[in-house]
C-alpha cells in the first residue's frame, strides 16, 4: 500500500453495504478509514465530538446515515457533515439514498449542493432485508407477516450497491451522477417469499396484516419508539406504489444489468441461512 494513496471513508462500514464496499476497497489495496462506533477512532452519527477525527486526511467519503434519512433531524445531521466535509478539504461526497423518499432527496440536495464532487446512489429495497435483518427470523420460523398489500417492489442487491459505490469512490465518469438502483423485476413481498420457500425447499408463508397490529407486535418486541414509526412509515408511505418502477443505474454504473431477486436467493440459500431443505 502507497503512503500517498488517498484515503476513502467508510460511514457505516459495518451496515449491509458499508461492509462489502470496504472489504472490496481493502482487497484491491486501497486505504480505507471505517466509520463505526467500534472503529478507532470511533465514529458516531449522534456524537458530532467523534467526527473530526475521523474525517482527517480522507480524500472520499461513503455517507450511509443510520438508522434512515427519514427519521427526523437527518437532514441537519447530513447538512452538519457535509459542511465539515467542505471544511476538511474532502474532495468527493457518495450518499446512499433511498427511492421515494422526500426526506432523502432533500438530504441529496445537501450533497448537491457542497460544491464537492458527488454521486447519489438512490436505491430501492434491499434484498438482503430478508437474510441480513428483522426479516430473517420470522423466515426461519416459517411466516413472515408485514403490513404491506399486493405492491411490487424491485429489490436491489446490496452487492450490486457496494459495486457501485466502490464505482464512483475509484473510478471517473461518475461524478455528478445520480443513479437509482433496482432490480431488473419487481415482485411482491409474497412472491419473494415464494422464491425463497422454492430454493430452500421449506413450506414459508407470507401475511399481510393490518399497520396496527404490526405496531402492536413490534412494540411487544420492545423496539425503539422512533424506530417503529420509521418500519412503519416505510411499509405504509414509501411502499405504496411508487418505487414499483425498474431503472437503470446498475446499468449506467457498470455497465451490466443488476442481478436478479433469485440470484440473491440461490446464493443466499445455498449459504444454509434459511434453514434449507426443511420438510415441507
Amino acid at each position: 500500500m502507497k503512503p500517498t494513496q488517498p484515503i476513502t471513508l467508510v460511514l457505516g462500514a459495518t451496515g449491509k453495504t458499508g461492509r462489502r464496499i470496504t472489504q472490496r476497497l481493502e482487497a484491491a489495496g486501497l486505504p480505507v478509514r471505517r466509520g463505526s462506533r467500534d472503529a478507532n477512532p470511533p465514529f458516531d452519527w449522534e456524537d458530532r465530538s467523534t467526527w473530526d477525527a475521523v474525517i482527517e486526511g480522507v480524500h472520499a467519503v461513503y455517507i450511509s446515515f443510520q438508522p434512515d434519512l427519514a427519521v427526523p433531524g437527518a437532514l441537519q445531521t447530513i447538512q452538519a457533515f457535509t459542511d465539515l466535509a467542505v471544511k476538511s478539504a474532502v474532495r468527493k461526497l457518495v450518499l446512499l439514498s433511498g427511492r421515494g423518499e422526500i426526506e432523502a432527496q432533500q438530504a441529496e440536495r445537501v450533497v448537491q449542493d457542497s460544491g464537492l464532487d458527488w454521486t447519489i446512489l438512490r436505491a430501492s429495497w434491499f434484498c438482503q432485508n430478508f437474510s441480513e435483518a428483522h426479516f430473517l427470523e420470522p423466515i426461519v420460523q416459517g411466516a413472515l407477516a408485514l403490513p404491506v398489500s399486493n405492491i411490487a417492489e424491485p429489490f436491489i442487491d446490496a452487492e450490486d450497491i457496494a459495486e457501485c459505490a466502490v464505482a464512483a469512490l475509484t473510478q471517473p465518469g461518475h461524478t455528478n451522477q445520480l443513479y437509482e438502483l433496482t432490480g431488473p423485476r419487481a415482485l411482491t413481498f409474497a412472491e419473494a417469499v415464494t422464491e425463497i420457500a422454492r430454493s430452500t425447499q421449506r413450506k414459508i408463508d407470507f401475511v399481510a396484516v393490518p399497520a396496527d397490529a404490526y405496531r402492536q407486535a413490534l412494540a411487544q418486541e420492545q423496539l425503539p419508539a422512533q424506530l417503529i414509526d420509521l418500519v412503519l412509515y416505510l411499509f405504509t408511505t414509501v411502499l405504496d406504489g411508487r418505487n414499483t418502477s425498474v431503472a437503470d443505474g446498475v446499468q449506467r454504473a457498470l455497465g451490466r444489468p443488476a442481478r436478479d431477486f433469485n440470484d440473491y436467493v440461490q446464493r443466499t440459500a445455498a449459504a444454509g441461512i434459511w434453514g434449507n431443505e426443511r420438510p415441507t
